[in-house]
C-alpha cells in the first residue's frame, strides 16, 4: 500500500507537471486535502507529512476531529468546501479559515452577522451555480457582480470563485468559463478541480484544488 507520503508526492509531481505547459509555478496551486468522512487516525499520516491545508464538508464532522488534531498540528489550516447552512454560520467562522461555498444572500447576511460577532474576517470563495444546475448551489452566473458587490460591502474577505462542474461532462469548458468570470470581476482565486480533473484545472488557472480520493483513497 502507498504511504500518504506517497500519494500526496504522486498529487503534487501531477500539479508540478501540469503547471509547466501553462507557465505557472507549483507554489501557486493550494492543495487541499479533503479529509470529509475520513477518521482522525486516517488524517494524522497526511499531517505528518508536513503538509497543513485540509477541506471538511460539514462543521458537525469537523468539529468533531479537528480541535484535537490542532491541539497536535496547531499551524493545520481549515477550509470549508461543503454547503453551508446559514444557522452554521457562527460554527464555520469559529472553526475554518476559509469557506468555499458562499453561495447566496441569506448565507452573506449570516456569515457577515458571526464575522462582526467573532471579530475575525473568514476568507470566502463565491461558488457559482457554473453548470446552471437547480440541485446544486451556487449564486447564478448573471447575479455574480451584484452578489459580489454585497459581500464587499459587508466586510467579507473574498477569495475568488469557486465551482463543480456539472458529473459526467468535460470539466474544462467550466473551468475556463470560471476563469473568465473571475477576470471579468476582478478577483483572482480559482478553487476548481477535484480527484477526477484536478490536472485539468490547473492548467486552466486554478489556484486551489480540492483533493480526496488520490490522497486518502475511497471514502471511509
Amino acid at each position: 500500500m502507498e504511504s500518504a507520503a506517497d500519494r500526496l508526492a504522486d498529487v503534487q509531481a501531477n500539479i508540478a507537471r501540469m503547471c509547466k505547459p501553462a507557465r505557472r509555478e507549483p507554489e501557486d496551486v493550494t492543495l487541499i486535502a479533503v479529509s470529509k468522512t475520513h477518521p482522525a487516525e486516517t488524517i494524522v499520516p497526511m499531517l505528518e507529512t508536513g503538509h497543513r491545508v485540509f477541506g471538511e464538508n460539514r462543521v458537525q464532522e469537523a468539529e468533531g476531529k479537528w480541535p484535537a488534531l490542532r491541539e497536535r498540528f496547531p499551524d493545520a489550516e481549515l477550509h470549508a468546501i461543503g454547503q453551508l447552512q446559514s444557522n452554521k454560520a457562527d460554527d464555520a467562522v469559529a472553526l475554518f479559515d476559509c469557506i468555499h461555498s458562499l453561495d447566496r444572500p441569506s448565507l452573506l447576511k449570516a456569515l457577515a452577522k458571526a464575522m462582526d460577532k467573532a471579530d475575525r474576517r473568514v476568507p470566502c470563495f463565491v461558488q457559482v451555480d457554473i453548470g446552471e444546475e437547480e440541485q446544486k448551489g451556487g449564486c447564478a452566473i448573471a447575479e455574480l457582480p451584484a452578489f459580489l458587490a454585497r459581500a464587499r460591502d459587508a466586510d467579507i474577505p473574498i477569495a475568488g470563485l469557486m465551482c463543480l462542474p456539472p458529473a459526467d461532462t468535460e470539466p474544462a469548458p467550466f473551468f475556463a468559463l470560471l476563469a473568465k468570470l473571475a477576470r471579468d470581476n476582478g478577483v483572482e482565486g480559482l478553487s476548481m478541480g477535484m480527484s477526477g480533473d484536478y490536472e485539468t484545472a490547473v492548467q486552466l488557472g486554478a489556484t486551489h484544488v480540492r483533493v480526496g480520493t488520490a490522497l486518502f483513497g475511497a471514502r471511509g
